[in-house]
């Protein structure tokens, strides 16, 4: 058996996440025309924290939203499971701001098509950036992330784990074995 690897640790996640603030910062002159959205579960906490830190240094407040994006996946109906519906909060106007999408982990980008489809229903944004704190790579549809806290090369079988403080209790990144 394959041990679990440990990429980032509660500290090497915070300093990506502020790196990734100060990027998000300098890649959009009109923050107060930027919001970001959280891809449920794990994107929403790290969306909050990316707004916290943008927040210090800029004393901009940025709006942060919640979205689901079950209902709009390609691959639901080949789960034998009954999905899990998470809340989507979005309390502004998407139309005409640069969104940033955020989530936990990009692979395929199947995850970030379904976001996008979602997205969509609420209006249309005059731009959509994606950030995410690990990309694997394998990608299966044209997307990349315009903000990323790191760049992880796994094969096929392994799985990346992302833990965050606001639902799992602690903040780590490890990869494991399927």
């Amino acid at each position: 058996m394959i041990p679990d690897r440990l990429i980032m640790d509660a500290k090497t996640i915070d300093r990506a996440l502020y790196r990734m603030a100060h990027e998000i910062a300098e890649q959009n002159e009109k923050l107060s025309q930027v919001a970001l959205v959280g891809i449920q579960t794990r994107g929403v906490p790290l969306a909050h924290r990316l707004a916290a830190k943008i927040q210090l240094f800029t004393k901009v407040v940025l709006p942060v939203g919640a979205l689901d994006i079950t209902l709009h996946r390609d691959d639901l109906r080949q789960k034998a499971v009954i999905p899990v519906i998470h809340p989507t909060h979005i309390s502004f106007d998407v139309t005409g701001k640069n969104i940033i999408l955020v989530d936990d982990v990009l692979f395929t980008g199947r995850s970030f098509q379904a976001a996008l489809n979602a997205l969509l229903d609420f209006g249309r944004c005059a731009r959509i950036q994606i950030c995410v704190l690990v990309d694997r790579g394998h990608r299966e549809l044209p997307l990349h992330a315009d903000f990323t806290g790191k760049n992880i090369p796994t094969a096929l079988d392994e799985k990346v784990n992302v833990r965050v403080f606001e639902v799992d209790g602690e903040d780590h990144v490890k990869v494991v074995a399927s």
